[in-house]
């Protein structure tokens, strides 16, 4: 019975990681495209190229959780601390705000996918 209600759990969590993780990643995305066509093309700098990397594996970390739990939400999670490097070394204020508009829903996806894989192994 305890088993039932917790793979129930794990499944649950692990839908609203993905829908969160999957809105989240899209929006992101999405911003960087329509700022790249406004601005027009320009030379990578550091500040585009680390972007556009962190959209990248917030990608490949919400395809993951399809089907690898572990190595999704830590992909996930690591979405989220590059955010706040990110926003801490190039943002000029508002550093919080900024980084839980663009950085906490990683977080908080990546927690719910990790919490999901583990309320879905065998218990020994």
């Amino acid at each position: 019975m305890l088993e039932n209600r917790d793979n129930r759990l794990a499944r649950r969590t692990r839908w609203t990681a993905r829908i969160i993780g999957t809105i989240a990643a899209v929006l992101f995305v999405g911003m960087l495209i329509t700022s790249a066509i406004s601005e027009g093309v320009k030379p990578l700098t550091i500040e585009s190229g680390t972007l556009v990397l962190l959209g990248v594996v917030s990608l490949s970390g919400c395809i993951a959780s399809w089907w690898r739990d572990m190595p999704a939400g830590i992909l996930l999670v690591l979405t989220s601390v590059g955010l706040g490097v990110h926003i801490g070394y190039f943002a000029g204020r508002n550093h919080v705000l900024a980084w839980s508009i663009i950085g906490l829903p990683y977080l908080v996806a990546g927690i719910l996918i990790l919490n999901s894989w583990r309320l879905s192994r065998p218990k020994s």
